[in-house]
């Protein structure tokens, strides 16, 4: 259902400006998907979804095997993307001692008395794991520039807060993301891209299911009214960092089972393509085996 001729146009190219109205977040993504028709291409979808839960399983073995690169997954949406569903779902195979998925709330005076990514270096996934972002440091380009007000808070050396001040803090960003790649990161960033209307009715849906209720804030439809300032900010701050070590993809999210698809092919795909080895076994450990192996037999 997904080949690297549907994932391409995903990929946000770096140097080049992104474009939201561009990046439909239907299903429908290309010519080919269209003549499947929806419930077929859903079908194939949801396969894909299962295949790569067995790929992905075998590739996070050895990722924890080599203990040679982490991957660190970052998912951005607004409210009501399905970014919980897409952990749940793509994430539902691999081993739970070996991925961890952190979730950031408001930072704390102790985070506030360090720089913006001081927390998130400290949360970065260890060598052999998976660490998964639900919001990241991106917020501090995204809810922080959509409400400026967060920054009086942030213990911030005084100086102007223009275009250069967030030109700055994409800078910081990338050398971060750079630097955790130079060290064995491998660091995939997916923005959830919903449309306005789509939110409406996850929202609706939200509020008529009393099973749902647990989800809604006040705070969701607050933010909402800010939705074309969030789309100035996603559309800026994707296009000053996806880099060709960390890059970006815009994944159509209208419908969860695309989502779903896209990005555990992503994910999948990279991984395996780390060409990652058990490690070999020396002759001294093959002497401890057989040893064992005989103490075991002689018993």
């Amino acid at each position: 259902m997904i080949d690297l001729e549907d994932l391409e146009p995903l990929r946000v190219k770096p140097g080049t400006r992104l474009e939201l109205k561009h990046h439909d977040s239907g299903w429908a993504q290309t010519r080919r998907l269209k003549r499947l028709g929806k419930e077929v291409a859903k079908a194939k979808a949801e396969e894909l979804l299962q295949e790569n839960l067995v790929e992905l399983a075998e590739a996070q073995e050895l990722l924890w095997a080599s203990d040679t690169h982490s991957v660190l997954v970052v998912l951005q949406a607004m409210d009501a993307g399905g970014k919980d569903g897409t952990i749940k779902h793509v994430m539902s195979g691999v081993n739970p001692q070996g991925c961890e998925v952190t979730g950031f709330k408001r930072p704390s005076a102790e985070e506030l008395d360090h720089h913006f990514l001081w927390r998130y270096a400290k949360a970065a996934p260890q060598r052999g794991r998976i660490g998964i972002f639900n919001r990241s440091y991106y917020e501090e380009v995204l809810v922080v520039k959509v409400h400026p007000e967060i920054l009086e808070g942030q213990k911030l050396p005084p100086g102007k807060r223009g275009k250069a001040f967030w030109r700055a803090r994409y800078d910081d960003i990338n050398a971060f993301e750079r630097h955790l790649t130079r060290n064995g990161t491998l660091v995939l960033k997916f923005f959830l891209n919903i449309s306005k209307k789509e939110q409406k009715k996850r929202f609706l849906d939200r509020l008529e299911n009393p099973a749902k209720h647990w989800k809604f804030s006040d705070a969701d439809l607050h933010e909402r009214g800010y939705w074309d300032d969030y789309m100035e900010a996603f559309e800026e701050a994707l296009t000053a960092t996806s880099t060709d070590w960390a890059p970006w993809y815009v994944v159509p999210a209208d419908s969860k089972w695309v989502a779903r698809a896209v990005i555990s092919e992503v994910l999948t795909t990279t991984i395996t393509s780390l060409d990652l080895r058990f490690p070999e076994v020396t002759d001294a450990q093959r002497e401890t085996i057989e040893r064992a192996r005989r103490q075991l037999e002689a018993e």
